[in-house]
């Protein structure tokens, strides 16, 4: 499940009166809730209630050691060969160290003869970096780390 269909699903349940929705995609589930005001705090509808998402992989071998909250990992979502230029002899879109913004192009992802394109999911600078290019990355694999 791609970052762009949680924040849709986010958008969804901030928007209506349900306060928790799972959906599970492939070996993903994503379970958002929004959280219980408490007794003396807010009040129940103003707009202060917070959303939540926890992502919880099926397989055990799926699962990771949480990272410092400073770092957001950048993971692929689709098997196939990974692109760090748009064309050969080309700069990489992007090099350790670099500033990014929200949304620019940090890789492409070649999938049976189609160009996925890997977007930043939040601005940062990049702390780690993969080193493949032109090589097989697997679903899930760490591509990156946002700071």
């Amino acid at each position: 499940m791609d970052l762009s269909k949680i924040k849709t699903l986010i958008d969804f349940v901030g928007r209506s009166n349900i306060t928790e929705l799972s959906v599970t995609e492939k070996d993903l589930t994503v379970r958002i809730f929004r959280a219980q005001p408490t007794v003396g705090g807010a009040v129940a509808g103003s707009g202060q209630e917070r959303s939540a998402v926890a992502a919880v992989a099926s397989a055990p071998d799926r699962l990771s050691v949480d990272r410092p909250s400073s770092f957001f990992s950048v993971k692929a979502p689709v098997f196939g060969v990974l692109h760090r230029s748009s064309a050969p002899g080309e700069p990489p879109f992007v090099k350790l160290g670099d500033q990014v913004e929200e949304g620019q192009t940090l890789f492409i992802i070649e999938a049976m003869k189609v160009f996925n394109k890997i977007a930043a999911p939040r601005s940062g600078r990049i702390a780690s970096l993969t080193d493949v290019d032109g090589g097989e990355v697997e679903t899930g694999d760490l591509l990156a780390e946002i700071a």
